[in-house]
């Protein structure tokens, strides 16, 4: 799949395709599902790369939205690409431990991220107690993450030379859906949800979309099967 590339050399996502577009937008729409979102709400989206997830929010939710990054060139090419009056983006580091750089951003109903959290796998707990930090009394997160039991993304993960040609970070890993179910319990979230979803990939034949789709939703439905998807789709209440 071709990826695009971050400014110290790290694949943080695919190159646009029609399949990729159609597979943003849906999950753009559990995202909004799943935040409980009301007219005027504000919205926090960690790693948004070139900004695509959080323009569709911005879109599609009449909600404020911050995206940030930590990839300098990746905000300047969403802040060129995308422009609504309730949108704006950031350069953040979320493993800052300068406070006033959280302080600034300030309270957010929903915290949101597509491929994100795995990349805090080291320093999960931490950044778990931040998003309470910076949710709004019964603020939602909403996150779309790789499965660890795929198997593409177990062999990416798991092997060095794999990894290095994947061209990983360093510290991100993959999680099981036990795993990051534990972790928010842990730390004090309520209604958490992680469920095994999407076998669409970005590189899929156009002509193949929406028959991936329909079996895609069948299989997430079978225990057993469902445990392959690419992704898990977690939400939980800050408590």
């Amino acid at each position: 799949m071709a990826s695009i590339q971050d400014d110290r050399g790290y694949n943080q996502g695919f190159k646009p395709s029609p399949a990729l577009k159609v597979r943003t937008e849906r999950r753009c729409q559990y995202i909004l599902d799943k935040s409980n979102l009301k007219e005027g709400g504000r919205v926090l989206e960690i790693g948004c790369g070139t900004g695509e997830i959080s323009a569709l929010l911005a879109s599609k939710g009449n909600v404020e939205v911050v995206g940030t990054d930590i990839c300098k060139p990746f905000i300047e090419e969403a802040r060129k690409q995308f422009k609504h009056p309730k949108l704006s983006y950031d350069v953040f580091d979320f493993n800052s431990t300068n406070e006033s750089e959280f302080s600034r951003i300030g309270k957010f109903d929903s915290i949101v991220g597509n491929g994100i959290l795995h990349h805090l796998y080291y320093n999960l707990d931490a950044s778990l107690q931040r998003f309470k930090q910076l949710c709004k009394p019964n603020g939602r997160i909403v996150f779309l993450e790789p499965n660890l039991l795929n198997p593409y993304c177990f062999l990416i993960f798991s092997f060095a030379p794999l990894r290095k040609r994947a061209k990983l970070e360093p510290d991100e890993m993959a999680f099981t859906r036990r795993f990051i179910a534990k972790k928010l319990k842990d730390n004090g979230f309520s209604d958490v949800v992680v469920e095994y979803r999407d076998f669409l990939l970005p590189n899929t034949p156009t002509s193949l979309i929406n028959a991936v789709i329909a079996t895609g939703d069948c299989l997430e439905k079978l225990p057993g099967p469902d445990r392959f998807a690419q992704s898990l789709f977690i939400s939980a209440t800050v408590s």
